[in-house]
């Protein structure tokens, strides 16, 4: 009788051929040999995208490996070898601890290819002409076969708003984002769905506790301004802010290459002017508008004000500290839209920091005005306004990418804390509070 070992090789083609004939198709001959063909069957696992349990095949092909997806549309036959090669994220390729690669691309032989090419239960493991072994799951093999690049947009499930937001105003309250990672998962989610939310019973006495509520999202950034700030209007700083007067809708650092992500306000305190009780001082409302919102319906409304307002780029600048005069890398547009969904990105808008309106651009200057003054109605109609008056012991965080803020002029003197956060930082805060770590690794790694 002849050993196990022996038969192995008929038996394992036995299968194949049984495997080939159930699903109507057989090895192809390349040249005087068969294409070696890897098998299995997978079930759905939680992953960026899923797919429902069907028969794969991976095979050696002449410039990659073959895949066979049986559902979706394939942009792709094949996977360079290179190209997966480079993928590889065993433990010898990818520090396990940092995510980052432990070799050099490009000491990989550019001609590299596979020797063998196998099933596992999870995907496809690949013996490479270098010696190295690899192993890719399903998932990450059927994703691009079919698609080109993860999709990294957080600007899915937005919440679109205008007054009417004041009927349910997102909330969290300070004790849940001080004791648990849950508590931040939950603000993150509510200021990425809706641009905004609040922080209840705060405690005021101490601005330093509003300091490490903030830094439970992230940390805080510094600029010229520095770092947590806590003022009172009194022109400490040249800006507008530190008045008492009214501001329109706008976002702040329209003058950085880089806005800041985050913006929080807790009103400590409002003293009123001599003379004048707590309860009569006027003034000191806050504004909140969706730009996402007023974008929409600018498009709905006026698509070419829409798209001379995505196109034309202006100069924007902060110069009114001695020493200081900031501007970004660049002209940016006041709406800037994503390169590849053509979705609305971010908006950069504060008529005060704006500087010449230039010739030479797609529109002209007397264009970009009449787009313009369209823009400013929209943000001014009373069902574009949330006007909330802050209260000590509720912080507001606002997405300044999204959301403008401004005020009504005001008696008295008002002390706000606060601070600015980078955009990179709590979205990162957001995604790994939110989503599982393979899911997020998926989405930004690839």
């Amino acid at each position: 009788m002849k050993s196990f070992r022996a038969l192995r090789p008929a038996l394992l083609k036995r299968e194949f051929l049984a495997a080939a004939s159930s699903r109507g198709s057989f090895p192809r001959r390349v040249g005087a040999s068969f294409t070696l063909c890897a098998t299995t069957t997978t079930r759905q696992r939680l992953n960026v995208r899923h797919y429902s349990s069907s028969q794969k095949t991976a095979s050696i092909g002449t410039d990659g490996l073959k895949v066979d997806v049986s559902e979706g549309v394939k942009k792709r036959e094949s996977l360079p070898y290179f190209w997966l090669r480079d993928n590889c994220r065993c433990a010898s390729c990818i520090n396990q601890d940092t995510r980052q690669r432990n070799f050099n691309t490009f000491a990989i032989p550019s001609d590299i290819k596979p020797s063998n090419v196998s099933s596992t239960a999870e995907g496809v493991s690949v013996q490479w002409s270098d010696g190295h072994q690899s192993q890719y799951d399903w998932d990450f093999l059927q994703f691009y076969v079919s698609s080109d690049k993860r999709d990294r947009s957080v600007t899915h499930d937005l919440h679109y708003w205008g007054a009417e937001i004041a009927e349910n105003q997102p909330t969290v309250p300070y004790n849940d984002v001080m004791s648990s990672e849950k508590g931040v998962a939950e603000l993150t989610a509510k200021i990425q769905k809706y641009g905004f939310s609040f922080i209840d019973s705060t405690p005021f006495s101490d601005p330093d506790l509003t300091r490490q509520v903030l830094e439970r999202i992230a940390f805080i950034r510094l600029t010229h301004y520095g770092g947590f700030y806590d003022f009172i209007p009194d022109l400490a700083m040249a800006d507008t802010a530190y008045t008492n007067l009214a501001l329109p809708a706008h976002t702040d650092n329209t003058y950085f290459t880089d806005p800041s992500g985050l913006q929080a306000f807790h009103l400590l305190s409002h003293t009123p002017p001599p003379g004048v009780s707590a309860e009569s001082a006027q003034g000191g409302a806050s504004l909140l508008v969706d730009s996402f919102n007023a974008a929409r319906i600018l498009k709905q409304e006026d698509p070419k004000a829409f798209e001379i307002l995505s196109k034309v780029r202006l100069p924007w600048h902060a110069s009114g500290n001695a020493g200081i005069t900031i501007t970004p890398d660049k002209l940016y547009p006041v709406l800037e839209l994503d390169e590849d969904s053509g979705e609305l990105h971010r908006a950069r808008w504060n008529n005060d920091d704006r500087g010449v309106v230039p010739f030479g651009e797609s529109f002209s200057p007397e264009e970009w005005y009449g787009a313009a003054r369209k823009w400013d109605e929209i943000l001014r109609r009373a069902e574009s306004e949330f006007w909330v008056q802050l209260t000590p012991g509720r912080v507001l965080v606002f997405d300044n990418w999204r959301v403008m803020h401004g005020r009504s002029a005001f008696e008295g003197i008002r002390r706000i804390c606060g601070a600015y956060l980078n955009r990179d930082d709590w979205i990162s805060r957001w995604r790994n509070t939110n989503f599982d770590r393979k899911k997020v690794l998926d989405s930004v790694i690839g």
